[in-house]
């Protein structure tokens, strides 16, 4: 994979979102963000729906939600944002299903699941949305599958998951979808699965090699990251705690198998719950809670290339690993004020990435 471009990315700085919210689902569209629900400052689920045109940097208040929720799996299906499942205020799991129509401004039921769920890994493909895993009411991680067609109205079963799990990362690459990491009540998952949407059929790949709760991952290049998390003991280290780790683990579908980088490439930053993502042909990396100067908890902006793989030559093609496209920056202070800060990264405009301009960190 070739290098990413000189620059790197830059922070860009939009208005606070008119609520302040935590565990709320976002879906972008046609140059828009649409934040629905999520948590006040009460632990109660909200029925706030706003829109931020990044054009314009405006935010605009949509009518609420019918069924205040935090944790929805959120998703753009054409002139629709579809909301599914997530909790009440009750913190109860969903089965409630509702659709925003974009040209005509208002809210629309739509079919339920057949059972409530929460922590749905969710996407969408021709218009027809997938939804996997989950957690019901029991607490029991879900091995469902279904699919909706919002011209018919109706969920599908499909195939269940090999391994249940909820709040998996799932990632559409051409005719699979790739499901990812996720839990099991407060153990990490390490299965890598792939359900085949022509065969509708499912296949297990090699697991992930640590297991790590809230690690966050990412493709890029068609290679799969599972990045950081919190570090679990083994059966047998009784004394052992959880850490945090900044641990970089791959899986390349040329090799078929996970690789470690070297220590130069792990993270700069150990950290867990945190978002990461491709942009420009590089992972980044961005807030999540860590130890760091002492028992401080803080969120890192921070990037990394994916560019630090490249072909070797020979017949079989393996990839070697090769550090020098990559640049990551300076240790930035912690970011204190992630609440209502609105952000995100543009094209390229410098070397390095600069910090959250909404918090007092500097590089």
């Amino acid at each position: 994979m070739a290098a990413a471009g000189a620059g790197a990315f830059a922070w860009l700085s939009f208005p606070a979102m008119p609520t302040r919210r935590v565990y709320c689902s976002a879906a972008h569209r046609d140059g828009q963000l649409f934040v629905l629900g999520g948590c006040g400052g009460s632990g109660r689920a909200l029925g706030a729906a706003e829109v931020l045109d990044l054009s314009t940097q405006r935010w605009t208040a949509l009518p609420p939600l019918p069924t205040p929720r935090a944790g929805a799996a959120a998703l753009a299906v054409g002139k629709q944002i579809l909301a599914v499942g997530g909790v009440d205020a009750s913190q109860s799991p969903l089965a409630s299903v509702e659709v925003y129509h974009v040209d005509e401004g208002k809210w629309e039921k739509k079919a339920a699941l057949a059972q409530p769920s929460m922590g749905i890994a969710a996407v969408q493909r021709d218009g027809a949305v997938y939804a996997l895993g989950g957690m019901g009411a029991d607490t029991s991680p879900q091995a469902l599958v279904r699919v909706y067609e919002p011209a018919k109205d109706h969920w599908q079963p499909l195939p269940s998951m090999p391994t249940p799990c909820y709040g998996a990362s799932a990632f559409l690459q051409g005719n699979k979808i790739f499901l990812l990491g996720g839990r099991q009540g407060k153990l990490p998952v390490t299965a890598f699965e792939a359900f085949d949407l022509e065969t509708r059929s499912w296949t297990r790949y090699p697991s992930v090699p640590s297991r790590r709760a809230f690690a966050a991952c990412a493709v890029a290049d068609g290679v799969f990251f599972s990045l950081g998390g919190l570090q679990q003991p083994g059966p047998h280290n009784f004394y052992s705690r959880p850490h945090f780790v900044n641990t970089v683990e791959m899986f390349d579908p040329v090799q078929g198998a996970w690789s470690k980088p070297s220590r130069a490439i792990r993270m700069r930053e150990k950290r867990a719950d945190f978002v990461a993502g491709c942009l420009g042909g590089r992972v980044v990396a961005m807030g999540g809670l860590g130890n760091t100067w002492g028992s401080r908890v803080a969120a890192f902006p921070s990037l990394y290339s994916a560019a630090d793989r490249c072909r070797s030559g020979g017949e079989t093609g393996s990839r070697c690993m090769n550090t020098s496209h990559l640049s990551p920056p300076a240790q930035p202070r912690g970011c204190t004020k992630p609440q209502q800060h609105c952000c995100m990264l543009s094209s390229p405009t410098a070397l390095t990435l600069s910090p959250c301009p909404s918090c007092a960190s500097q590089v």
